[in-house]
């Protein structure tokens, strides 16, 4: 499943917060989710990530694992492809 992420950051961005969020992603790595892109970005998020998970929960707990630095709003993403079939 394919998930995208976009999170505000609840505090000042400082490197041990960026040094947290590398040891998050090689955590989720060895647990199956796969980055697929990262970006900061301006406007109403700080922040999207594109992952691959196994499942809803795997992407759940993904997310739960950062709201100490980030709240999230995420969605899950369904290949055009996939999705013209299913009105087909």
């Amino acid at each position: 499943m394919i998930f995208i992420s976009s999170g505000r950051l609840r505090g000042k961005p400082t490197k041990e917060m960026t040094a947290k969020v590398d040891r998050f992603k090689e955590k989720v790595s060895k647990e199956g989710i796969k980055l697929i892109g990262g970006y900061w970005t301006l406007g109403r998020y700080d922040s999207v990530v594109i992952f691959e998970a196994p499942d809803e929960k795997a992407g759940m707990k993904a997310g739960l694992a950062v709201a100490d630095i980030v709240t999230t709003e995420t969605l899950v993403a369904v290949p055009r492809k996939e999705a013209i079939k299913l009105i087909e």
